[in-house]
């Protein structure tokens, strides 16, 4: 993986590196990216986000996860606002605590990805996310620490589709390749059936519905405030964050990025251990003053929250 040097560092960047027009919203995906590896936001951090807000700007979390995992994250933080979760699958209002929209997989796409999948990679597995619960079938062998009382295992694949849940993201996960090739592979085997990303989790595919993407929804959220794409600034570090990254004004690769994701992206900042979201907000709005965090080395998250090994997907440790 590429590793950042002194002359990339965002405080090296000449000046037009820099967006064209003050950002009216702030979008940035959380592990990875917002958060430190340990599931922190640090103290900087808080003010950056504090003085964006504080400079007329919307703050949206754009990330793989759930609504569930948000309240903690919400309550530990005092992080307010819109949050587009499941990859673009749900608009989440973190004060009222309430799904306002939701884009659903149809149940015959969900069979026929699924059917596609276990005939191109043997011993595949799936689980279904719904937004508050995960099914998952008995060979889908990850978990998330944290997460339990959201877990349902149930006896079999049969039993996942006789469920009638409403599925905003299937899972489909290998322990035998790595997450960049299944995501090749069902690009070929399932073309345009639905929307296939991953977010650096082993061997596990997130899989939307068609045309759903941090992105597509995002798009939503800022049309109905009247803010253009030339008017958001976003950040990311994973291919679910490509496109947001590239429909933004100004769109932000992370110095940890995924390989993909720094190939595609003119604009880079330090690392999210070197808090790098806050290195570009301090250029655009200035320092601020934080009231979430104090002093210290940043805001500890439960351990559903924690990144882990990129725990920016909602069931797992990926």
């Amino acid at each position: 993986m590429w590793r950042m040097t002194a002359t990339d560092r965002f405080s090296d960047l000449p000046p037009t590196c820099a967006p064209a027009v003050r950002p009216r919203v702030v979008a940035t995906d959380l592990d990875g990216t917002l958060l430190r590896r340990d599931g922190t936001l640090s103290p900087r951090t808080l003010r950056a986000l504090d003085a964006a807000r504080g400079g007329g700007a919307e703050v949206v979390v754009v990330t793989a996860r759930p609504p569930r995992y948000l309240d903690r994250l919400a309550t530990a933080t005092g992080l307010t606002g819109t949050a587009v979760c499941s990859n673009g699958a749900d608009v989440y209002d973190l004060a009222s605590r309430a799904v306002l929209s939701s884009r659903v997989l149809a149940p015959d796409t969900v069979r026929r990805v699924t059917d596609a999948l276990t005939a191109a990679v043997p011993g595949i597995a799936f689980a279904l996310e719904t937004g508050t619960r995960v099914l998952f079938e008995p060979a889908f062998g990850l978990r998330h620490a944290g997460d339990e009382a959201a877990e349902m295992p149930v006896p079999s694949r049969e039993a996942l589709w006789r469920s009638g849940v409403a599925v905003t993201k299937l899972l489909a996960w290998s322990d035998s390749i790595d997450a960049d090739t299944l995501m090749t592979l069902a690009r070929v085997v399932a073309p345009e059936w639905a929307q296939v990303t991953h977010s650096g989790g082993p061997g596990l595919l997130e899989i939307s519905a068609p045309g759903v993407t941090k992105a597509s929804t995002l798009a939503e959220v800022c049309a109905g405030w009247s803010v253009s794409a030339a008017e958001v600034v976003a950040f990311g570090d994973m291919p679910n964050d490509l496109a947001v990254l590239g429909w933004a004004g100004a769109g932000y690769a992370m110095g940890n990025a995924h390989p993909a994701v720094l190939a595609a992206t003119s604009l880079r900042t330090s690392t999210n251990e070197e808090d790098g979201v806050a290195a570009v907000l301090e250029r655009l709005f200035g320092t601020g003053t934080s009231t979430g965090a104090g002093t210290g080395a940043g805001t500890v998250l439960a351990p559903a929250e924690r990144a882990g090994t990129a725990a920016d997907t909602q069931t797992t440790p990926a």
